[in-house]
């Protein structure tokens, strides 16, 4: 029976390996371009929406132009940063399965595909303007200096990881034509500094000190955590003056109301590193459900008080 079922099969019925190996390949690029760390990129989204100008036309035009700006530019990025890496990459616990440490993604493969990207993430920019434009080669040019040279320097590459988050607030900004207060960028410069301390720490508390990165060599634990303490503090210190100085009379309310659920943000986020579950920091946003709630219950009142006072 067997013998009659193999006979009767045509060939059609199983793909050449050519092509499986060929969808392997194309998947395995598509997430070396890391779409879930896309989720970064909607901080062009932070400065629109707290303007009260996301919500037109123009507002979300500009945003999603620089969106999927940074998406095309950072998948790039992120393409040359893993061919830079793959040597260390195959000896990381983790980091060993990503396509092109593990050999789905050629290096060469991935840095074509990354020339390409760059290159299309920029003209998308452009066509949002050239001062949005100037910002994501700005973005590029800091992150192409992280890959090749700023991972390498302990504390500088702390900065760097986090200005690129910041550009990419900027970013949101000049592309709506909406001005950036000082509160806005302390906010968001020590929000970054935190996260990217909490990842390192996460890294360091996984790879035991061990780990494939070189500046967790130099960093320790207790180090990490003092700057986690420090960003965490003095942003929370800014968000509060901002929450109740920036505003007056009814306004003022549900911004003051925010405070609450944005120490909570902060707190859950020090519980999930001190678990050593903050390497990946986008990871927490998409699966840890009581920061979910908080963040939710931190955007509610920002929401009424841009929108609706």
């Amino acid at each position: 029976m067997s013998s009659e079922g193999t006979a009767l099969r045509s060939p059609v019925d199983d793909p050449p390996a050519s092509a499986s190996s060929a969808r392997a390949v194309a998947a395995g690029l598509f997430r070396a371009c890391r779409p879930r760390q896309w989720l970064k990129n909607a901080l062009v989204f932070a400065a629109p929406a707290a303007a009260g100008v996301l919500t037109t036309g123009a507002g979300m035009r500009g945003s999603l132009v620089a969106f999927a700006a940074f998406c095309l530019t950072a998948s790039g990025t992120y393409l040359f940063n893993d061919s830079a890496d793959v040597d260390a990459d195959r000896r990381h616990p983790r980091k060993r399965s990503r396509p092109i440490a593990s050999g789905v993604v050629s290096v060469r493969l991935a840095r074509v595909t990354g020339g390409v990207l760059i290159p299309a993430g920029l003209l998308v920019a452009w066509a949002g303007g050239w001062e949005l434009a100037a910002v994501v080669a700005a973005y590029v040019a800091l992150t192409s200096s992280y890959t090749f040279w700023l991972k390498r320097q302990p504390v500088v590459d702390l900065v760097a990881v986090a200005g690129c988050h910041v550009i990419r607030a900027y970013a949101g900004a000049v592309a709506v034509a909406v001005p950036v207060t000082s509160w806005f960028l302390v906010v968001i410069s020590l929000g970054s500094l935190l996260l990217v301390a909490g990842k390192r720490e996460a890294e360091l508390r996984a790879q035991g000190g061990n780990g494939t990165r070189a500046t967790l060599v130099t960093y320790t634990v207790a180090y990490l955590g003092h700057v986690r303490v420090m960003a965490s503090g003095a942003m929370i210190v800014t968000y509060c003056l901002w929450a109740l100085q920036e505003h007056e009379g009814l306004a003022r309310a549900p911004y003051a109301v925010s405070i609450v659920p944005f120490v909570l943000v902060v707190l859950r986020h020090a519980l999930l590193v001190d678990r050593g579950v903050g390497e990946e920091p986008e990871e927490l946003a998409l699966r840890d459900r009581p920061l979910q709630v908080f963040i939710g219950l931190l955007l509610l009142p920002l929401a009424v008080g841009v929108y609706l006072t």
